[in-house]
């Protein structure tokens, strides 16, 4: 395919190599193109065309040609990247939802009837969290038979002297001063930021660790895809803690704005290999965990599916310079894109793929050293708690 990559940051810039290696035809688009030829590096060949993502001709210009647009910017430019697809008549893949329209549906499934005019496809929220998270919640409904609710735990940490932004700047702000939304009886509700505290147990080397409510987009698309009466996402980590500790102090709000020392750009490679070697970032972790609660042969049964990621010090001594969160989101995208559906048309979540694709792409994580794992844990049924 030949596909054009919109925002060459930590993630983009990786997700435009890794697809190169896969065989398609790719050039990036970017608002700051020395800055993203520092992401790629100074050895690429890939073509950056400078696009400014708030301006649909600009990307439309920048775009001609393409049969895939892919969206690696922030969410703040998903409807108009939508649109810049739609006009090039090109398929269409996401990172995540911005939720300003409707903070309980994500604002990309406005678009289906419109991309199945064109005869298009569009795969909405494909990354690591939310995408992989989508997958997994999914599959533990098609093993059970009965399905009660479902819970998203996920672990961010940076062991750092300083600020690092392991992610966009830019989404680690709007999901910090958002409220998180979940999901009870049926009904969509907005919680308290960094809210519900649960004290839960990652699998080694991370262990216990108290987790909070938090923005993610899973709840977003889920609820209208996959039978549930309930569904959450809670983070934690030491990311999640000093943003907690902030909002707390009052530092954190919307009518501030980002605070470049607290939410500073993301490091390039090479400025994140200055910082690994000289110590001032020692390591940095990120995992996931599903839980799926329901029934399957009248036992009541919790499905637990365990994703485990390489650490920053892993991924850097391959040779790469990537931050964990970058490294899954792209390498994830990047199965997404070899598995796209393209015969379909329509806007999907990852949950509303088909059978074969959501498999698929399971199956192809072990080639990316992404290390996914299931318990079924009985559990007790209710007669027997009230004997």
């Amino acid at each position: 395919m030949r596909i054009f990559v919109v925002g060459v940051g930590g993630t983009g810039s990786l997700l435009a190599q890794l697809l190169v290696r896969q065989g398609h035809t790719v050039w990036c688009g970017d608002r700051d193109v020395e800055r993203a030829r520092r992401f790629l590096g100074k050895k690429s060949e890939l073509e950056i065309a400078e696009v400014n993502a708030r301006n649909i001709w600009s990307v439309i210009r920048a775009g001609r040609s393409c049969h895939l647009l892919i969206n690696a910017s922030p969410a703040i430019f998903n409807e108009i990247l939508l649109r810049a697809a739609l006009h090039l008549r090109a398929h269409y893949l996401d990172l995540n939802s911005r939720l300003t329209r409707n903070p309980f549906k994500a604002e990309q499934l406005r678009y289906h009837k419109r991309f199945i005019s064109k005869n298009r496809i569009a795969v909405i929220n494909a990354g690591a969290a939310p995408g992989l998270t989508n997958l997994l919640i999914k599959r533990g409904t098609e093993i059970l038979d009965t399905t009660e609710g479902a819970a998203v735990r996920l672990f961010e940490s940076t062991n750092s002297q300083g600020a690092v932004s392991t992610w966009s700047p830019e989404v680690a702000f709007d999901e910090a001063v958002s409220k998180p939304i979940y999901y009870r009886g049926k009904k969509f509700h907005k919680g308290k930021r960094f809210g519900d505290a649960e004290r839960f147990r990652f699998p080694p080397p991370i262990g216990e660790t108290t987790v909070y409510l938090a923005a993610q987009d899973e709840v977003a698309t889920l609820p209208y895809y996959v039978s549930l009466n309930e569904l959450d996402a809670k983070i934690g980590g030491n990311d999640i803690e000093r943003l907690r500790r902030w909002y707390r102090q009052g530092k954190l709000s919307k009518s501030r704005g980002i605070v470049a020392k607290r939410f500073p750009q993301t490091s390039t490679p090479r400025a994140l290999a200055r910082l690994f070697r000289s110590k001032l970032l020692e390591n940095a972790r990120f995992a996931a965990a599903v839980l799926i609660r329901g029934s399957k042969a009248g036992q009541p049964l919790l499905v637990r599916w365990d994703a485990g990621f390489p650490s920053l010090f892993q991924i850097a001594r391959r040779g790469i310079h990537s931050t964990p969160i970058s490294y899954a989101t792209a390498h994830i995208a990047a199965l997404f894109v070899r598995h796209m559906p393209r015969d379909m048309a329509g806007v999907y979540p990852p949950e509303a793929l088909p059978g074969e694709v959501r498999r698929a792409i399971l199956a192809d994580t072990r080639s990316r050293d992404i290390r996914i794992s299931l318990k079924m844990i009985p559990l007790k049924k209710v007669e027997e708690e009230e004997l």
